[in-house]
C-alpha cells in the first residue's frame, strides 16, 4: 500500500499536510516533559518486544506472543510511514534550484578556501575552555536561534512550517551513542530533536540545526544537512555559525579528498591554531569510542539510508551537490 502511495504525488503533498498537524500536536503533548519521552517508549517498546520473543519460545503461548508480535510490529511500521516514512518521497530540493550541475572539484576548492577564512575568522570570536578547546556556553540560545532562523529560509527552497515550540531534547542514550557514531536522531512518534549532549562542542549546534531540520519536516539526510546549513551559516549566534561552517569545510574536504589529496593536507596546514586543537579534541573522541558498536551502527545506518531514497552514510556528495548549486 505504502509502495503504491509513494509513486502519487497527491497523495505525498497529503502525507506532508498530515505531517505538519502530526508535529504541532505531538509537540505541544510532549515539549513540555523535561526528559526525552520518546526515548522511554523506545525502551518500553523494547521491553514488550524482548517479552513477547521470550513467549515465543514457550509452547503453550506461543501462538498467542506471535499474533501480538506481529500486531506491535505492523503498527509500528503503519505509525512510521504514515508520521515520517513517506515523507522520503518529497519532492528532492535539487530540483527546487535554478543551477543543477554535477559537483564540480575546483567549485569545490574556491568554496573550502573561502570556508576555511570564514572558520579561521569566526573561531577567534567563540568561546574557549581550559585546553583553548571550543565550548558551547548556551545551548538553549542556540536552540531558539535555530528556530527563528527557520522562519528566515527562502521559500523556493521551503514552505514548511515551524511550529516555534523548543522540543530538543538530550538523549537518554547518549552514553551509548558516544560508541554508535550516532550524533543525534529525530523521533517522529513524538517529534522531539534528540541530541548526544556528550559531544565535542564543535559538533553540538550543527547537529541540533540538523535534528531541527528533521523537525521541520525534512527526511533525507543530507536535505536536513543542506536545511541546518542554511539555518547555521548566517546566523548571529557565532557559535551555531562557526559549528555550521566548520561542518561545511570539512564536508568540502571530504568530497575533494579523493581527487587532490595534497589539497586538503594543504587547508589541514592552514588551520587557525583554535580549528587545529579543535580536531584534535574530535579525532581523541572518536578514536576512545571506537569500536564493534560503531561498526554495527555504521553497517545498520547505511541500510536505513538506502532502503529510504539515499546513498547511504558514507557517501555524502548530494549535500555538496545541494551546497554547490545554491551557491551558484
Amino acid at each position: 500500500m505504502f509502495f503504491l502511495f509513494s509513486k502519487s504525488k497527491i497523495i505525498i503533498s497529503i502525507f506532508e499536510k498530515f505531517f505538519e498537524f502530526q508535529k504541532a500536536f505531538h509537540q505541544i503533548i510532549f515539549s513540555w516533559i523535561p526528559f526525552s519521552f520518546g526515548d522511554l517508549f523506545y525502551v518500553l517498546s523494547g521491553i514488550i518486544a524482548a517479552y513477547l520473543i521470550y513467549q515465543c519460545f514457550r509452547k503453550k503461548k506461543r501462538n498467542n506472543a506471535i499474533l501480538k508480535l506481529l500486531l506491535i510490529i505492523n503498527l509500528f511500521y503503519f505509525s512510521y510511514q504514515v508520521s515520517w516514512g513517506m515523507l522520503y518521497f518529497q519532492t528532492p530540493i535539487i530540483k527546487k534550484l535554478k543551477s543543477q550541475e554535477k559537483p564540480n572539484v575546483i567549485k569545490a576548492k574556491k568554496l573550502a578556501l573561502r570556508y576555511l577564512e570564514k572558520c579561521k575568522t569566526t573561531r577567534t570570536q567563540v568561546s574557549e575552555d581550559k585546553n583553548g578547546i571550543f565550548v558551547a556556553r548556551d545551548l538553549k540560545k542556540i536552540q531558539e536561534e535555530i528556530i527563528l532562523q527557520q522562519l528566515k529560509l527562502p521559500k523556493y527552497i521551503s514552505d514548511k512550517k515551524g511550529t516555534q515550540i523548543n522540543s530538543f531534547k538530550s538523549s537518554l542514550f547518549r552514553n551509548v551513542m558516544n560508541y554508535s557514531g550516532i550524533l543525534g536522531y529525530y523521533n517522529p512518534f513524538t517529534a522531539e530533536a534528540q541530541y548526544n549532549s556528550m559531544l565535542p562542542s564543535s559538533f553540538i549546534p550543527f547537529t541540533l540545526a540538523h535534528e531541527s531540520s528533521h523537525q521541520l519536516g525534512f527526511a533525507r539526510e543530507q536535505e536536513a544537512n543542506f536545511i541546518a546549513y542554511l539555518v547555521g551559516v548566517n546566523s548571529k549566534n557565532l557559535e551555531l555559525r562557526y559549528s555550521t561552517e566548520y561542518f561545511t569545510l570539512k564536508s568540502l574536504l571530504r568530497f575533494i579528498i579523493e581527487e587532490d589529496p595534497n589539497f586538503v593536507k594543504s587547508i589541514l596546514n592552514h588551520y587557525s591554531k583554535g580549528m587545529k586543537r579543535d580536531q584534535l579534541y574530535e579525532r581523541s573522541f572518536i578514536l576512545k569510542h571506537q569500536g564493534w558498536l560503531d561498526d554495527f551502527f555504521g553497517i545498520t545506518n547505511n541500510l536505513f539510508l538506502q532502503s529510504n531514497q539515499q546513498e547511504g552514510s558514507v557517501t555524502y556528495s548530494y549535500f555538496i551537490d545541494l551546497l554547490l548549486n545554491y551557491e551558484q
